[in-house]
């Protein structure tokens, strides 16, 4: 056996060998095409980017041909410059620029030197190509938008940037990556796969033909189209009546958790970020007052006013602290910690008409009672705080878009560091009773809570994605989500919300032949200027669903410095309703109202606010700069 241990070595070392041989020679030619990149070309085939529909099937985002210069820098040698700068109306500084820029990223692969060419611009470099060693034409799909509107709903495309590179190897420099909305969510859906051709060349470096017979070539697979939930028209609506306001409005189907409409204000026209002028459009736009990148429905957090004793009110139940017919008395507001709670009516409420009428006194005596209903104001924080979390408050609730905020619902560890050494009691927090304190949400959170009411106890993760050709959507869009409170307590607080409408403070604006149930809120609003804290015009809140039986749709409205909630959003809200459930509009002078209605001179003290705190932030950076830069330089020395 010893005798044949040796041999039998020599021959499983040989068979090992020869295997690695024949797998690196015949399966994996790898390594030999590496040994040849100088005597390939590579070239990519650009796919199709899948299009963009909305939920009746309407094409919203197709493409369009563009055109990229692109460079082998190792290549790129005897080139008259100066008529080449003449063509691509480029300075001969930008064009070392550009050069020297590619060598970083490879002198020997291919990258970009000038990006998304006109069909004259193409023509114009086509006829001369052959004059100019190392450059090729890159031929690639824009974005084609179908409409002016649903730029926050569709992100756009850009150039992948160096940091991005390394994080995500798939991609080429020079390659194009969604970036914000639907775009940037489901990338890798609409991108498709990218084909690439191997050419071969000979030692005169001119090209002989497909490496290996292309046996390395791939094609190039089209992104798959994808339906969204988004209703064109009543998207479209929604921008329209928020010109030359600020804010958001978001519709959801509550059955299903789709959204329907996602309006933030101010928006823009999506085609200005495609083609040559995209970075200049986009510094142009980010300078717009207001934010436009800003999705206010996603990311703005405020204080939810009033909407909020929906919840006070349901959990008011479910913890029996009250019952329908528990009453309180409220004078035009009443005395709590020493200080006046106002109410802007005055009498004996229980719960129906306290929803009607908004009564503060109503929901701060049901949120005392909540909390001092357990042996201490921790226990009774948290209590409450349980029940809102299963609303999908103070989360980011796991939608499918990409930009967004988690709010804030206070917990008792939040107040023992508030408060830290201080007996706080119910009546130090009162104002959360309201949607006023520490409460801070988003509008699609808002809406979500609505969407919780109008099913009566539970709701689907909102989302935007309907339908993704050749593959199933996150099953958790389908996955039903219960609320803590139970099902009886819900119908009381319905009926109260359609009492906003029928004697509330919604009276005036019923829709015929809709039953809507809704809230108007009022959130007070101040900024710094100079300084000093100013108060500004309250901000407008409305939150509704419709019809009250089986409901279609659900709405929330949220115009910063507009005011009441029935001065601004509570029409904004039911136009939108009368909108998507009758296809049409009755009620013309309200219409005319909101679409005419001009609140930009509310904006100029925030926006005076807004550019000092910018400037603020800007001689932070410089300093924190010039403080780096100095211990640099002391460490240097030492």
């Amino acid at each position: 056996m010893r005798k044949l241990l040796f041999p039998i070595i020599i021959i499983l070392a040989a068979i090992v060998i020869v295997a690695r041989l024949f797998y690196l020679q015949v399966i994996d030619d790898s390594f030999l095409k590496k040994a040849d990149i100088n005597a390939l070309k590579i070239v990519y085939d650009y796919p199709e980017r899948g299009y963009i529909y909305d939920r009746n099937g309407q094409l919203l985002v197709a493409n369009q041909p563009s055109y990229d210069i692109m460079v082998i820098p190792n290549e790129a040698k005897n080139i008259d410059t100066l008529e080449i700068c003449n063509i691509l109306e480029i300075t001969k500084e930008d064009y070392i620029k550009k050069l020297e820029k590619a060598k970083v990223y490879s002198p020997r692969l291919p990258s970009v030197f000038l990006a998304q060419l006109t069909k004259t611009e193409f023509a114009a470099f086509q006829e001369k190509i052959r004059h100019f060693k190392g450059f090729y034409i890159q031929k690639r799909n824009l974005r084609d938008y179908q409409v002016d509107f649903g730029a926050n709903v569709f992100g756009y495309i850009r150039q992948i940037n160096e940091m991005e590179l390394k994080k995500r190897p798939y991609y080429k420099s020079g390659e194009l990556i969604g970036m914000r909305g639907v775009e940037q969510a489901y990338e890798e859906d609409l991108r498709g796969v990218r084909g690439v051709y191997y050419i071969q060349k000979d030692k005169f470096n001119k090209e002989i033909g497909s490496f290996k017979e292309g046996i390395y070539d791939t094609v190039a697979v089209k992104g798959n189209d994808v339906t969204i939930t988004i209703d064109k028209e009543l998207q479209k609506y929604g921008e329209e009546l928020m010109i030359r306001k600020r804010g958001g409005i978001v519709a959801i189907e509550p059955k299903t958790g789709e959204i329907l409409a996602l309006v933030t204000a101010p928006s823009y026209d999506p085609s200005l970020l495609v083609g040559r002028d995209r970075s200049k459009n986009y510094v142009r736009i980010d300078s717009i007052p207001g934010k436009p990148f800003f999705d206010k429905v996603l990311q703005g957090q405020f204080p939810p006013g009033s909407p909020f004793k929906i919840l006070t009110g349901l959990i008011g139940l479910q913890e029996e602290v009250i019952d329908t017919q528990t009453g309180f008395s409220c004078s035009h507001g009443f005395y709590v910690g020493g200080r006046f709670m106002k109410c802007h009516d005055a009498g004996t409420w229980n719960l129906h008409p306290a929803i009607a009428k908004s009564c503060n006194t109503y929901f701060a005596q049901t949120y005392m009672r909540i909390i001092n209903k357990y042996p201490t104001s921790s226990q009774g924080v948290d209590a409450w705080y349980n029940h809102l979390k299963s609303f999908g408050l103070d989360d980011y609730m796991g939608y499918d878009l990409p930009s967004g905020q988690k709010g804030r619902i206070p917990t008792s560890d939040y107040y023992n560091r508030q408060y830290k050494g201080w007996n706080w009691k119910s009546t130090t927090i009162v104002s959360n009773a309201i949607g006023q304190g520490e409460v801070v949400m988003t509008p699609i959170q808002l809406a979500n809570v609505m969407c919780a009411v109008a099913n009566e106890g539970y709701y689907y993760t909102p989302h935007i994605i309907k339908k993704i050709e050749n593959k199933q959507i996150d099953k958790s869009f389908i996955q039903k989500k219960q609320t803590t409170i139970d099902r009886q307590h819900f119908r009381p607080v319905i009926d109260g919300l359609e009492e906003v409408y029928l004697s509330g403070t919604a009276s005036r604006l019923r829709i015929p032949d809709i039953t809507i149930c809704g809230k108007t809120g009022t959130v007070e609003n101040f900024a710094t200027v100079d300084g000093e804290k100013v108060k500004l015009q309250d901000h407008s809140v409305f939150l509704a669903f419709a019809p009250k039986e089986n409901p279609r749709i659900v709405i929330a409205v949220f115009i910063e410095n507009g005011g009441f909630g029935a001065t601004w959003a509570g029409p904004i809200a039911s136009l939108m309703i009368e909108k998507y459930i009758k296809k049409e509009i009755t009620r013309t002078d309200l219409e005319k109202r909101m679409l005419e209605g001009d609140l930009s001179a509310n904006y100029i003290l925030k926006d005076i606010s807004d550019k000092q705190q910018e400037e603020k932030e800007r001689l932070r950076r410089l300093e924190k700069e010039r403080l780096l830069k100095l211990k640099a330089k002391q460490n240097g020395k030492n």
